[in-house]
C-alpha cells in the first residue's frame, strides 16, 4: 500500500485501507475504486491522506493501532459527550448523575488494551482516515499519542487512565467557543485569540463540575497550554508547578496540530513538526519527554514516496523501532528517473550517508 496525499489521488486508485465517517463507521471501504466524485467528497471532509493499492508496494503494511470496534465507539462517544456540552451552558448544574466517567473509563480500557497489543509499535495515525471536525479528530489523536507514551514511559494502570483521559478531554473547553472565530480562516484578532484561548479555563470548569472526573483530569485541559518558561497561558506558570501530564499532552497536542490540515493551513510533514518542537526543547516542552516522543513517533509513515540524496526515490516499507528517523526504503526510481527492473531496499540505519530529502507527490512508477 502507499499513502498518498488526497490532492495526489487519481481515479482508478484502489483504497488499501478504510476511511470512516464522523460516526467512526465505514465511509469508504478496501479495494474501492477511487473516482472524481469520491475524491472531491474525501476532500471536502477534511481526509488529508489515504492508503492505496500500489503493485509496487505490495507487502507494505500499516497496522492498525486501533481496532474498528474501539475506533466505532470512541468517534461516537467524543461526538456524544462534546455535543451535549455544546447544547448547554457550562455553568448550568447538572440536573442528574453524568456517566461521563464510567462510559468514558470503558472506552479508555479499550483504546490502553489496543495499543499495548502492538509490541514495539511506532506511533503513526495515517490509519485513521476520518471526515469528522477537528476538534473530534483532534481529541482522539491525542489521546492516542499520548496514551503510548504514557506506556512506554511506564505508568501503571490507573496513572496511564487518568493520562488517557486527560488527553481525549483536553480539549472540551471549545465546545463553549464560538464556533465562527474558532474555525475563522484567517488571521484572529486580538479578541479572537483571547476567546480562544478561554478553552483551556472552560475546559477547567466544565471537567471539575462533572461527578466522578478525577481533578488532575480538569488540571489537563487547564495547563495543556503551560509552557515550561512561563511563556503559556492562561496561568503563565513554570515548569514546577505544571502537572507532568499536562506536558505530555503539551507535546502531543502541538505535534497533532501542526500535522492536522486546518482552515488556515496545510499540516506539515510530521519530521517538520518535530524539528518545530525541538526548537522549544528545554524551554517549551520537557527535553527527556520530548527525546521519548521523538524514539517512538513514525515521522516518515509507512508507503509515503520519499526521495533520497542519491536522488533515487522510494517507498517507505517498514519502521527501525530503534531509530525511527532513519527507516528502510524500498527503492522505485534510479538517479536519472528510471524504474529499477528488481524489488530492492535500502536500510537508512546502515547507510549513515543517505538521506530523506524530501517527499514526492508526483511519483506513482
Amino acid at each position: 500500500m502507499r499513502y498518498v496525499p488526497i490532492s495526489a489521488c487519481q481515479s482508478g486508485m484502489r483504497l488499501a485501507k478504510k476511511v470512516y465517517n464522523e460516526e467512526g463507521m465505514v465511509l469508504l471501504s478496501e479495494n474501492v475504486e477511487l473516482n472524481d466524485s469520491f475524491i472531491k467528497r474525501l476532500r471536502d471532509m477534511g481526509v488529508s491522506y489515504v492508503y492505496v493499492e500500489d503493485m509496487h508496494t505490495e507487502g507494505i503494511n500499516a497496522p492498525n493501532i486501533l481496532s474498528e470496534e474501539t475506533r466505532r465507539e470512541a468517534n461516537r462517544m467524543i461526538r456524544r459527550e462534546f455535543k451535549r456540552l455544546m447544547t448547554g451552558s457550562v455553568l448550568r448544574k447538572h440536573s442528574g448523575p453524568s456517566d461521563m466517567s464510567g462510559a468514558f473509563s470503558r472506552l479508555l480500557d479499550s483504546i490502553i488494551d489496543d495499543i499495548s497489543s502492538h509490541e514495539d509499535a511506532m506511533v503513526m495515525l495515517g490509519d485513521i482516515q476520518t471526515a469528522d471536525l477537528y476538534v473530534f479528530k483532534h481529541s482522539l489523536n491525542v489521546c492516542v499519542y499520548t496514551t503510548m507514551f504514557g506506556i512506554y514511559h511506564g505508568y501503571a494502570k490507573e496513572e496511564l487512565k487518568m493520562l488517557s483521559m486527560g488527553a481525549l478531554l483536553h480539549d472540551i473547553g471549545k465546545t463553549q467557543l464560538d464556533l465562527q472565530i474558532l474555525n475563522k480562516p484567517g488571521r484572529l484578532s486580538d479578541y479572537e485569540f483571547s476567546h480562544i484561548k478561554s478553552h483551556t479555563e472552560l475546559g477547567f470548569r466544565i471537567l471539575k463540575n462533572e461527578p466522578n472526573i478525577p481533578l488532575i483530569v480538569a488540571h489537563c485541559a487547564y495547563q495543556h497550554h503551560e509552557r515550561l518558561n512561563g511563556s503559556g497561558y492562561p496561568r503563565g506558570i513554570l515548569s514546577d508547578h505544571i502537572h507532568e501530564y499536562a506536558k505530555w499532552i503539551a507535546i502531543a497536542d502541538s505535534f497533532d496540530a501542526m500535522t492536522s490540515h486546518r482552515v488556515y493551513r496545510s499540516a506539515m510533514q510530521p519530521h517538520e513538526a518535530l524539528e518545530i518542537l525541538y526548537t522549544g526543547s528545554g524551554t517549551l516542552y520537557d527535553q527527556s519527554m520530548l527525546a521519548l516522543f521523538r524514539d517512538r513517533i513514525a515521522v516518515y509513515p509507512l508507503g509515503m514516496t520519499v526521495e533520497l540524496s542519491t536522488g533515487e526515490v522510494g517507498v517507505i516499507s517498514k519502521i527501525n523501532s530503534k531509530i525511527p528517523q532513519r527507516p528502510i526504503v524500498r527503492l522505485l526510481l534510479d538517479p536519472e528517473g528510471k524504474p529499477y527492473s528488481d524489488m530492492k531496499d535500502i536500510d537508512l540505519s546502515l547507510k549513515l550517508n543517505v538521506v530523506i530529502t524530501g517527499y514526492r507527490t508526483d511519483i506513482m512508477a
